[in-house]
C-alpha cells in the first residue's frame, strides 16, 4: 500500500506543478494592446494641437480662416470666425478626428 501512496503523491505533485507552470505564462499580446490604447489616449497637448491644425489646414473650405487651436489635457478649443455654419461643422468634425483629441470646445462664430 505504501508504494501506491508514493505513486499517488508523486502524481498529485506533478499535476500541481503542471498547473502552476501553465498559469505562469508571460503576458502575450494583451499587454501590448493595452499599451497601444494608453499611448493613443496620452498624446501630448502640443501634438494634439498640431494634429488638429494639420487637419484644418488640409481642408480647402477651412484652411483660409484664422482659427486658433489650443489644447489642455486633450480638450481642444477652437476660436475664430468663418463664413458659414457648414464650415464650423466641418472644423469641429475634423478636430474630433484628430489623434488625441477628447472634447472639442467650439467657440467658432459665423461672420456677420
Amino acid at each position: 500500500m505504501s508504494h501506491y501512496r508514493g505513486t499517488q503523491f508523486f502524481s498529485i505533485a506533478l499535476f500541481s506543478l503542471l498547473l502552476l507552470t501553465a498559469c505562469n505564462k508571460p503576458p502575450g499580446n494583451f499587454e501590448g494592446i493595452q499599451q497601444n490604447i494608453s499611448n493613443a489616449v496620452n498624446v501630448a497637448d502640443a501634438d494634439v494641437t498640431k494634429n488638429v491644425k494639420m487637419a484644418l489646414d488640409g481642408d480647402i473650405a477651412i484652411n483660409g480662416f484664422d482659427i486658433s487651436v489650443t489644447t489642455r489635457k486633450g480638450d481642444v478649443r477652437l476660436v475664430g470666425v468663418v463664413d458659414t455654419q457648414t464650415q464650423i461643422d466641418a472644423a469641429v468634425k475634423l478636430a474630433q478626428g484628430a489623434d488625441g483629441a477628447h472634447t472639442i470646445n467650439n467657440e467658432l462664430t459665423v461672420k456677420n
